[in-house]
């Protein structure tokens, strides 16, 4: 099954599990997103279950707890994103990308240094 992009809400709840040890509990989750985003713990449920339907998180009962574990990797739904970004604004041009950071000003001259470093070292590949 192809993974889909996650709304925004439910993206933000993923980033949080993905900064915690596995398995995760309901409670730890309200605990970190339920200050910052002002959620309640019926909204936190709802957005779990969703993502447990789209296949991102599994879930296990231990006693009157949820434990979530996460299905998909930080790394693999960047990539995920990351593409679909490149596509839709950038017709999968690095330079387009890299011209829009540079000619905003939104890269600092040694996150150039460093691109310059990455690029030279594929290019040798």
């Amino acid at each position: 099954m192809k993974m889909k992009k996650l709304p925004e809400a439910e993206f933000e709840v993923m980033k949080t599990i993905w900064t915690m040890e596995p398995p995760v509990t309901t409670r730890q989750l309200m605990d970190q997103l339920g200050n910052a985003k002002g959620w309640k713990m019926p909204a936190l449920i709802t957005l779990l279950n969703r993502m447990i339907e789209r296949g991102f998180l599994r879930t296990e009962k231990n006693g009157k707890e949820r434990l979530y574990f996460p299905l998909v990797e930080k790394e693999e739904y960047l990539k995920l994103e990351t593409g679909d970004f490149m596509r839709k604004y950038h017709g999968n041009s690095l330079t387009s990308f890299a011209a829009a950071l540079c000619d905003n000003e939104e890269i600092s001259d040694k996150e150039l240094k460093e691109l310059l470093k990455w690029a030279r070292k594929r290019v040798k590949k």
